[in-house]
């Protein structure tokens, strides 16, 4: 057996959910940080009085970081590994977070926020490559929707620091407490391997080996070795190009993922960035704010389970479109919306489809790619994804404070995009539940 199919045969083990685990720790931080940051916003426009047009442009910033950060990080790991990648963004994003805490006014706030987006946005897709190099393909699915779905109970954390700690210690308070992941990369450098399919690709059959191996043991399995053949070369090893990606063999798939990453993090960034603003906006006081914000932030959590449950029983293409359609109709409802009891309820379902749709995007991506291009492949769908975040909260604070227009509004655009994104895994998807992650094998 080839060290793929040895990978992809494995049965679920104690590794696996140890690795599971690091990395969605890692992915937990990442959330809080970004979560940070939305409920910072409100209490900054009253203490800074900020107009919705520079809220949105913090909001964006963040995002102009994350998509640089994407794209280089992802083609440095193809490079030289994912592991180093990984740690290495954790690091920047969480000191980074820490000095926004220091920040002396809008200018400054925005630079230190572009260094945390540029941290961010080069661990998500690193992460998510690493975690599908090593799940086997059964569970493929369920695993990268359990790794996303580490992203809701960062983002709870977020919510539960600013509404206690906020009003009791400041704003800044918030951003130190952010800064403590970086503390984590220490467990996480012993924790986590570096992955063997990686390390095959670059002709260190050797070490992958020996990866493979223990983690056949720790599976209770044995099988003798793959049978070496004459180590690659930098000469022989693949490499990956950016123009790959617009090659005959992946330009429909890259075309697909872009479209879909910048519709799916256009609707996210431009609505959770701005949603304790704009219930504020629509008269509720801060902390009640936060209160609707936190008990909506509950329902992504079903929302993942619910995902991964169904991404390796129906395939990725039906269950992402069911969510994103779930998305859309949420959205426009809730935008309706002026009773507390419906605010909720449709915030509510909002965050269930919403960050489950997420969760399968994050599967189906690095599924799209060969083990040579799959972190650059990832990285550049990402970091294209991030240009509409970076429009989105520019265009909110744009419908809001130059236009006049009401929340029925932005929410109706939300909607539309939405749709648009459903057609595009329609027309241009393609199904990957079960196949291999490299095709040739």
């Amino acid at each position: 057996m080839t060290l793929t199919e040895r990978l992809e045969t494995l049965p679920v083990s104690r590794f696996h959910y140890l690795l599971l685990i690091s990395a969605g720790l890692g992915w937990m931080f990442d959330s809080m940080d970004t979560g940070i940051i939305s409920f910072v916003l409100p209490v900054l426009m009253k203490a800074w009085n900020l107009s919705p047009e520079q809220v949105g442009t913090i909001g964006s910033i963040g995002l102009v970081g994350m998509a640089i950060g994407a794209i280089l990080s992802g083609t440095i790991a193809d490079l030289i590994g994912r592991k180093k990648v990984f740690a290495s963004t954790l690091i920047i994003y969480s000191i980074a977070t820490g000095l926004c805490g220091l920040s002396w006014n809008y200018e400054s706030l925005l630079f230190f926020r572009f260094l945390v987006g540029f941290g961010l946005g080069g661990q998500l897709p690193v992460a998510v490559t690493l975690v599908s190099e090593f799940s086997p393909a059964k569970h493929r699915g369920k695993f990268l929707v359990l790794l996303e779905s580490f992203w809701a109970i960062g983002w709870l954390l977020a919510a539960l620091v600013s509404y206690v700690i906020i009003p009791w210690l400041g704003w800044q308070s918030a951003f130190y407490i952010g800064a403590l992941p970086a503390l984590y990369v220490f467990y996480l450098w012993k924790s986590i391997p570096e992955s063997p399919r990686y390390l095959a690709s670059k002709g260190k059959l050797d070490q992958a080996e020996s990866i493979v191996k223990n983690i056949e043991i720790q599976s209770g399995i044995q099988r003798p070795a793959t049978k070496q053949v004459p180590q690659q070369t930098s000469k022989t090893a693949p490499k990956m190009a950016v123009k790959e990606l617009f090659s005959r063999r992946f330009i429909k798939r890259t075309v697909f993922l872009w479209l879909l990453w910048f519709g799916i993090v256009f609707a996210y960034y431009g609505i959770f960035t701005w949603l304790p603003s704009l219930l504020a906006l629509k008269g509720f006081t801060l902390t009640k704010s936060f209160q609707y914000v936190m008990t909506m932030t509950l329902a992504q959590i079903p929302g993942y389970f619910s995902a991964a449950y169904l991404v390796d029983k129906i395939g990725r293409k039906p269950t992402l479109t069911i969510y994103l359609i779930g998305t859309a109709i949420s959205a426009y409802f809730f935008g309706l919306s002026t009773d507390v009891q419906t605010i909720l309820l449709m915030g509510s379902l909002m965050s269930f489809f919403n960050l489950g749709a997420w969760g399968i995007v994050y599967t189906y991506t690095p599924e799209l790619y060969p083990t040579h291009a799959r972190a650059t492949g990832s990285g550049w769908a990402a970091g294209f994804g991030r240009i509409g975040g970076i429009l989105a909260p520019i265009v909110v604070g744009l419908m809001i404070g130059s236009y006049r227009l009401s929340s029925q509004s932005v929410f109706l655009m939300f909607s539309t995009v939405l749709i648009l994104t459903t057609l595009n895994v329609i027309i241009l998807g393609e199904e990957t539940k079960g196949r291999p992650m490299d095709e040739d094998s």
